[in-house]
Parts: C-alpha cells; structure tokens; sequence
C-alpha cells in the first residue's frame, strides 16, 4: 500500500542541484520534466534525523555504519534481531512534488496552478477514482474574463466545479483559493519563472563585496507538495508495527526544516498525512 504526506512550504525551500548555470545555483529538477522537486534522500534524512530512539530509528530507516560498530549488541538484545551489515528499513520514502504552486497575478492577486500531468500523478496515489481530471485552462475562478498571469492573459477558460476533489480539505490549506489549470507545457514554462531567485554576496574583513553577485532557486512559500511512502519488503512481521510508529513520528513533527540556510529560515515546511476521505469536496 502507498501512502502520502502533503508539505504546505512555510517558507522558500531550496534543495541542491546538480548543475550550475554562471552565477545561478539552480535546485533538483526532475530530469524529464525540468520541475523542480524534493529528492526522496533529502526528506529521509530529515525524518531520520527527528527519532531521538535509536532501535527505532534502526527499525524504520535501517542502520549506518556507526549503528553497527558501536550498536549492534545492544540492538539485538532489544530486538532479537543481528545486525551486521547494511540493509534498508520497514520504511520507504518516496520524491516531493509539487501538486499546486501560487503565482502573480496582476487581477486576482495570487493564482495556484498546476496541470494534468501533475494531477494525474497525485491521482494515482489517492482514492479519487470518480474525480476526473480537468481539461487545459480550467479554473474555479469566479470573475475569469480575463486572467493576467505575469507575461501571459487569459480568457475564454472552462468552469471547473469539482476543484476541491483535488485540493485537501484540510485547515492548512484554506489559502488556496484561485486555481488554474494550465497545459502541461506551459504550466513548466510558468513554473520556472515564479521561481525565488535570492541574490547573494560574499563581504570581505571590511565589508566590501568579493568576487560577483550569486543567485539561489529556491520553491516559492505557499506551494503545496506531497511524498509517498509506504513498507518495505524488509518489514517481516513487523508492517503494522512500523507504519504506526512512523505515521505517530510525522504526526509529532508537524513543522519540517528540509534543505539548507535553516538560519536564513529557508525549508520550512509544515507537513500532515494525507487522508484519502478528507480530499472528497464537501
């Protein structure tokens, strides 16, 4: 079974790529799609390293080297169970994406969008058969002549009713309000240019400016993002077990630092499971 979590972005998110155009460091980007995304390794890392329990976090991420050297003896005298090698956990995480991202909007203030493409994704991992997904250019807006959207106005778009289907019914969401669905082309195009680009200097002893100017990607806030995870074949007779321990551990961490400049207040997330009921539209 495949489970998710949603991520409400507090505050920008900036996660290290692996390209770096001039003076801009970009952030992950899914290889196919060019969207930006959050690397699966990067949200373990940080669940991992919210278990204060050690057997536990054995249990449900797997060990690490120091585990072994230091921790076998008093694992297996908790557990029953050797350890002398490195395997995976009960748990499996899964990439964030995103499912709704807010941009300017020049006659409704702020407009999210997202695209079949993405919503078909988030589909499959919910229990929303019946929901279809909308059509290009569909919108719940009310007042919808026209839409400016930075360099782009739009008109002639479709109704869209059944909009909460896809968006959760949930408090940390009553913000999202104004949705768009774009074609799948251009709601990437739209996505990179509502990107946050933080400018970044580096000062010398007397606080003069060394070297160039550097610019950092970053998810704008307010952008809804979601990860799947579920059991891994490792979990023999200890599923039901695991998913409870993790499910109470996400549930006591509401608030998630993920990526890096936590001094900055970069990353913040608040997070909650997803709950396949409370994405029905009341």
């Amino acid at each position: 079974m495949i489970n998710y979590v949603y991520l409400y972005l507090v505050s920008p998110l900036h996660t290290g790529g692996t390209t770096q155009e001039g003076n801009l460091l970009g952030i992950a980007r899914e290889s196919h799609t060019t969207l930006p995304y959050i690397p699966s390794s990067t949200i373990r890392g940080r669940i991992r390293a919210s278990v204060s329990d050690r057997v536990q976090r054995i249990q449900l991420f797997g060990p690490e080297l120091d585990d072994i050297k230091n921790f076998a003896k008093d694992y297996q005298a908790a557990t029953e169970k050797e350890l002398k090698q490195l395997e995976q956990g009960d748990i499996w995480v899964g990439d964030g994406s995103i499912l709704w991202l807010p941009v300017p909007s020049l006659s409704h203030g702020i407009v999210w969008i997202s695209c079949p493409m993405l919503l078909e994704r988030w589909k499959r991992f919910c229990s929303i058969e019946d929901a279809k997904v909308p059509v290009d250019y569909s919108t719940n807006i009310s007042n919808k002549g026209h839409v400016y959207l930075k360099d782009a106005i739009l008109e002639n778009l479709s109704d869209w009713p059944e909009w909460k289907s896809f968006v959760p019914q949930t408090p940390e969401t009553t913000s999202i309000k104004q949705l768009l669905v774009l074609p799948n082309q251009h709601c990437t195009t739209l996505i990179q240019m509502s990107l946050w680009r933080q400018v970044k200097i580096k000062l010398d002893d007397h606080k003069s400016v060394q070297g160039g100017f550097r610019y950092e990607e970053a998810i704008p806030p307010d952008t809804l993002m979601y990860f799947p995870w579920g059991i891994t074949s490792q979990a023999n007779g200890t599923a039901q077990a695991s998913q409870t321990k993790f499910e109470d551990l996400l549930s006591n961490n509401q608030i998630l630092q993920i990526g890096g400049q936590e001094s900055l207040g970069r990353g913040f997330v608040q997070q909650w499971l997803g709950n396949n009921t409370s994405n029905q539209g009341v």
